[in-house]
């Protein structure tokens, strides 16, 4: 129980850092960090594509 309450608040921690930024590139760069931190190679993959999107959903 503790593992996974730990997971979700790094995950939720990793997708806000996603947030940060004022462009695409520092958004996906941001997310890709956060993600690498929290979950290795593949959670940096997930994070900049967090990031991708953030920045899309903030330009609408």
């Amino acid at each position: 129980m503790r593992r996974l309450v730990t997971g979700l608040v790094l995950g939720g921690a990793a997708m806000a850092l996603a947030a940060c930024g004022h462009n695409v590139e520092q958004r996906a760069a941001t997310g890709a960090a956060a993600g690498l931190i929290v979950g290795g190679p593949v959670g940096a993959a997930v994070g900049a594509g967090v990031g991708v999107v953030v920045d899309k959903a903030a330009k609408r």
